[in-house]
Order: C-alpha cells, then sequence, then structure tokens
C-alpha cells in the first residue's frame, strides 16, 4: 500500500482539489446533492467569508501517490469560546473514502492541531458553526438531504466513533406530511388560539417585505440573537456574517413563507421558511468543469418551469423570551402553515432541532411531524 501523507490546503489549487475531493466519495450515491462550486470556493476562502474573522481554520487532505483519498478541517471559533466560557475546538467538512487509515490520520491531525491551540476537546462535524451546517447523520439515509443540511455515508459513523468520539448532542428533523392538512384545513385548536391572541394581546404575523430588505435583516438578527441565546452551542451573528448569510439566502428566499410576529408593530419572533432547492439541484447536478451557467439553467427550469419542489424547510424560528408562553408562537404557526398550504406544499422538515429543545419539538407533534433524520455533533476530550 502506497504511503499516506497528510498535507495543508492553502493555495486555491489545494482549495480546489479539497472541493472536488466530494465527487468522488459520492459519484455512485443516488442521494447525494452536489454542492455550487462557486460557493464552495466562497466558503473556503478567507478573504471573502466572515467566519474567518474571528476563527482559526486549516484545511488538509489525505494523500496517496498524490491522489486525494480524505479531506478535513480544523477550527477553533474565537467567539463560541468566548461566549461559552470554554476552550473547545472543531473538525468539519470529513470527507473520506471507506478507508480506516486514512479516516484515523484525519482525525488525528485534526486533534494534534486544535491540540496544539491549547484546547482541551475537539467537536464535530461543524461546517462551520450552529449558524451554517452542523452534524453527522447517523440516522435516515432514506432520500436527499434539505436545503442546507448534511449528508453522509454509513461509514463515517464507524470511523468516527472507533477514534474515541462520543456524543455531545443529536439534532433531530421532524417531516410533517401537509396532505391532511390540504384536505381538513389546519387544527381549529389552533386557530382558536390565534384568534384570541391576535384579539386579546395584539400579537399578529406579517410576511417578509423584500422593499426593505436590509432593514428586514436587522430586525431578523434582533430576535436571532435574543431567541437562540441559551440555545447549546449558539453563537451570536456579527453584522459581517448576518450580511453574508442574507445575500445568499434572498436568492432562494420566498417572502410569502417568512413572517415576523408583532406586538404593537415590534417585532417579537421570526420564522424563515426556505423552499427545498436540493431538489432541483440534484436535477442539475452540478460539478467541477461544467460551467455554472448551464447548472443554474437547469435549476432554474426544474425550479420555476417543472415546479418540483414540493417540500419546504423550516430553517429558523423563535420567539423572545418575554413572549414566550402567550400564544406568539401559534399566530407563528398558523401564519406559517396557512402560506404552505396556499402555495401547494406537500411535505414541511423542521430541522435541525436539538433533542433536549422540548417546546420546539412538542411544536414539530402538534403537526404530526415525525423524526425521521438524526444528526450527531460528537466530542472527544483531548
Amino acid at each position: 500500500m502506497a504511503s499516506l501523507e497528510i498535507r495543508p490546503a492553502v493555495t486555491p489549487e489545494e482549495r480546489m482539489d479539497f472541493i472536488r475531493f466530494q465527487w468522488k466519495v459520492y459519484e455512485n450515491d443516488p442521494y447525494w446533492v452536489p454542492p455550487l462550486v462557486s460557493e464552495r470556493v466562497e466558503f473556503l476562502d478567507p478573504a471573502r467569508h466572515p467566519f474567518y474573522e474571528h476563527a482559526d481554520v486549516a484545511l488538509f487532505t489525505a494523500r496517496r501517490n498524490g491522489e486525494v483519498v480524505g479531506t478535513i478541517a480544523a477550527l477553533v471559533n474565537h467567539r463560541h469560546n468566548e461566549y461559552w466560557g470554554e476552550k473547545v475546538g472543531f473538525f468539519g467538512l470529513f470527507e473520506v473514502i471507506e478507508d480506516r487509515e486514512v479516516a484515523e490520520a484525519l482525525l488525528d491531525t485534526a486533534c494534534e492541531w486544535v491540540r496544539a491551540k491549547g484546547m482541551d476537546a475537539i467537536r464535530g462535524p461543524a461546517n462551520f458553526s450552529t449558524n451554517e451546517e452542523l452534524g453527522l447523520l447517523v440516522d435516515g439515509w432514506d432520500g436527499p438531504p434539505v436545503i442546507m443540511m448534511t449528508y453522509n455515508p454509513r461509514y463515517y459513523v464507524d470511523f468516527i466513533e472507533g477514534m474515541g468520539f462520543v456524543k455531545a448532542m443529536d439534532l433531530v428533523a421532524y417531516l410533517v406530511d401537509l396532505e391532511p392538512f390540504h384536505r381538513e384545513g389546519l387544527p381549529e385548536r389552533l386557530l382558536r388560539v390565534t384568534r384570541k391572541v391576535e384579539e386579546r394581546r395584539g400579537i399578529r404575523a406579517r410576511p417578509l417585505d423584500m422593499r426593505h430588505f436590509d432593514e428586514e435583516v436587522e430586525r431578523f438578527k434582533r430576535i436571532y440573537n435574543s431567541a437562540w441565546s441559551r440555545n447549546w452551542g449558539f453563537v451570536p451573528l456579527t453584522d459581517r456574517e448576518i450580511e453574508h448569510i442574507a445575500a445568499q439566502l434572498r436568492q432562494v428566499l420566498d417572502p410569502d413563507l417568512c413572517f415576523f410576529v408583532e406586538k404593537n408593530g415590534e417585532p417579537i419572533g421570526a420564522a424563515l421558511i426556505l423552499p427545498d432547492l436540493n431538489k432541483p439541484l440534484l436535477k442539475a447536478y452540478p460539478r467541477p468543469g461544467v460551467p455554472e451557467w448551464w447548472t443554474m439553467l437547469k435549476l432554474v427550469w426544474h425550479w420555476k418551469v417543472r415546479r418540483i419542489v414540493d417540500t419546504a424547510r423550516a430553517y429558523a424560528g423563535g420567539v423572545i423570551e418575554p413572549y414566550r408562553g402567550v400564544g406568539a408562537d401559534a399566530v407563528m404557526a398558523a401564519a406559517v402553515g396557512q402560506a404552505l398550504l396556499r402555495k401547494g406544499y406537500r411535505f414541511l422538515e423542521i430541522s435541525w432541532i436539538l433533542e433536549n429543545n422540548v417546546m420546539m419539538r412538542r411544536i414539530a407533534e402538534a403537526y404530526n411531524g415525525r423524526v425521521y433524520r438524526t444528526y450527531r455533533i460528537y466530542e472527544k476530550a483531548l
């Protein structure tokens, strides 16, 4: 067997090798949704992605005879450690052929890099934080992931756990079948509670106003950094990060599916529901070397012309603490449900939800949602 070499991926050419490798791992997997190459190039470019402004990130490739056989990122998110008072690093962007030696060498490299930075534990997978893609799929390989959710081969579970990583937290995804609601309407109890809250408390939902997008982004940032502040692993978004995420989401948002909940005109909650563009993206199947304009043309054809998007993802939703338990969540749930039915969606994925987030899990189950996928964050003491 040829000797194995772990190399940093620093130059643009080395980062492109890092990106291209994914297509080798998943070449025969019908459920993997390839990313846009341009998006991955930006994601890995320290000069263009705002995460690098408060984090140290190292990319590594594993090679045999010069050929890439695995990748991993090791990182220290200083904002996470400051917020939580921890000394923890992370690994992410872990991709590997079905070869335990390669997997162990990559994970060892990430552990050693994080340890050298003075950290006493490492968690992952995280690409790069809770504000982006998170977790290893450990249950639910029954179809493609929805937009901005992770996917991986089954053998990654054994490789990671075999290196002494243990569960730190599970993230669950609920699937809601909307067909019964198309036939029967939303639950009368939900509508009744919504009417009472609107009349007695003056709490109402309104859709996102794209004409004042920048102001809406600022409102969402305030709600997000307040409503999610106590969630495990949460890290407040910087201004640059919220601007970056907003610029990306603006291209795919349907304002009819995104809502603010307000009291006396003041936002107290928000819900961001995204159409699942992974379905047309899988049809378009981007790949290195194929002109991206051609990929985008196919994506738009399947999305806008063939209209194959029948699933939406509840990407983010929350109510600030003073207004929890007074019906604001019901007002928001009713507005979202009515919009989904009006737009003809057949399924809603509510993801991801921390396994210990009882309130959100109850809301998902109130819609007859069922846990159909589980993603895991692992941890290892160093």
